[in-house]
């Protein structure tokens, strides 16, 4: 019960960093499945991309409301990611959970990354694009498709949203507004995470009652999280929360290091601390 409630307690942590920042918190809901519930990583994963799916299509709501929601592009990119989320989701069972957690830790600092740079840099009010050139590729829309595809394997093979690479795709590559950006990767995201779930489903067990708890603790943590924005500075958050999540990679990297001291992946076996799950 103690294990429960603190996991749910991160997960409204999850859902204010969401509100607050408007992404990133989302990663988190793997290690916290794996490493506080006690969930086996492929069906951590498969769980994640419910919660980040469900999270992101709340998020679509108020973007989709001003305005800011390109239906065309996200059809013609999230095609292509859906497609990869599906096959990087059948593509998991052939690698190692122990590959998979790993290969998420480095998505974690690549994202971290994004978001220390991002926030190292001033912004002005009504110029959200000062930092992204124009595109200058004849042939643009191929390179979207082709990332869009390496996007969704990653999003199928780890649970992340993609959101970091979607954002700078849709304005470098597909001339789009940051604002309209942001708002059409949280609905490619989604779609995407259905497409990677249901290469899952079927295939791991699911604890169907702990991702509709996480799910609805995230969603009020981002309706605290974005009145809590009025009063704090995102910019300095982002700084921060990169921090952290590499913090929480070097974590996941040392637990899992086994593989580079013996070379045997014996992740999917092991359970970390925490309470054991009654899959139903």
């Amino acid at each position: 019960m103690t294990t429960w409630i603190i996991g749910l307690i991160l997960a409204a942590g999850i859902g204010i960093s969401l509100g607050l920042m408007g992404g990133g918190g989302s990663v988190l809901a793997l290690p916290i499945l794996v490493y506080v519930m006690g969930v086996e990583a492929k069906s951590a994963i498969a769980m994640t991309l419910v919660i980040v799916g469900t999270v992101s299509l709340i998020g679509v709501i108020p973007h989709w409301r001003r305005g800011n929601i390109n239906f065309k592009k996200a059809f013609m990119f999230g095609a292509a990611t859906m497609v990869g989320a599906f096959l990087g989701a059948k593509l998991a069972f052939f690698v190692s959970g122990t590959f998979q957690l790993l290969l998420f830790a480095v998505m974690m600092i690549i994202a971290a990354g994004f978001m220390i740079r991002k926030s190292s840099k001033p912004t002005q009010p009504d110029n959200d694009l000062q930092y992204y050139p124009q595109p200058v590729c004849k042939y643009c829309w191929v390179w979207m498709l082709t990332e869009g595809l390496g996007v969704g394997v990653l999003t199928g093979l780890v649970g992340v949203g993609g959101g970091f690479a979607i954002v700078p795709a849709l304005v470098l590559l597909g001339n789009t507004p940051m604002k309209e950006a942001v708002g059409t990767s949280l609905l490619i995201i989604a779609c995407n995470s259905v497409a990677g779930f249901l290469g899952y489903l079927g295939q791991v067990p699911l604890d169907w009652g702990l991702m509709g708890s996480f799910i609805v603790v995230a969603s009020v943590g981002i309706i605290v999280g974005a009145y809590l924005a009025q009063y704090v500075k995102a910019q300095q958050l982002q700084k921060a929360f990169g921090y952290f999540l590499i913090a929480v990679a070097a974590f996941i990297l040392v637990q899992n290091r086994q593989v580079f001291t013996s070379g045997q992946n014996q992740t999917d076996s092991i359970r970390k601390p925490g309470v054991q799950i009654a899959y139903r």
